[in-house]
């Protein structure tokens, strides 16, 4: 599925909301995470992102789930954040929270995917 989100302080809200067909389809866990993920990422891509709509794919296929989220920024390069510092979390959580991730080099195209079984 492909949503188009608006690029302002609702489009999170908008995103999980999204979502909600995939409830059925993923345990407790597996869908909080999901919304979570979700949120961080277009949080980013609202914040830094580009001009325009956000875009983010998810698909559920066989044994894996996976999203995206796109914007038209310029690209970014993920940085090493302080134990103490406020704010920039949002990365190193998708990279707790999901199985595999990355990003397309010289693009604000990040992916995650979490195993289904």
């Amino acid at each position: 599925m492909t949503f188009e989100l608006p690029r302002d302080k609702h489009a999170p809200a908008v995103a999980r909301a999204a979502l909600g067909g995939f409830e059925a389809a993923l345990d407790t866990e597996r869908y909080d995470a999901t919304r979570l993920l979700v949120s961080e990422l277009v949080t980013n891509a609202v914040k830094y992102g580009g001009e325009g709509p956000v875009r983010m794919e998810v698909t559920a296929a066989g044994e894996r789930l996976r999203g995206e989220v796109i914007d038209q920024g310029s690209g970014f390069a993920a940085k090493a954040r302080e134990v103490d510092q406020e704010g920039g979390w949002g990365l190193p959580l998708v990279e707790h929270l999901a199985d595999r991730w990355g990003t397309f080099e010289g693009s604000t195209h990040v992916w995650f995917e979490l195993d289904l079984l």
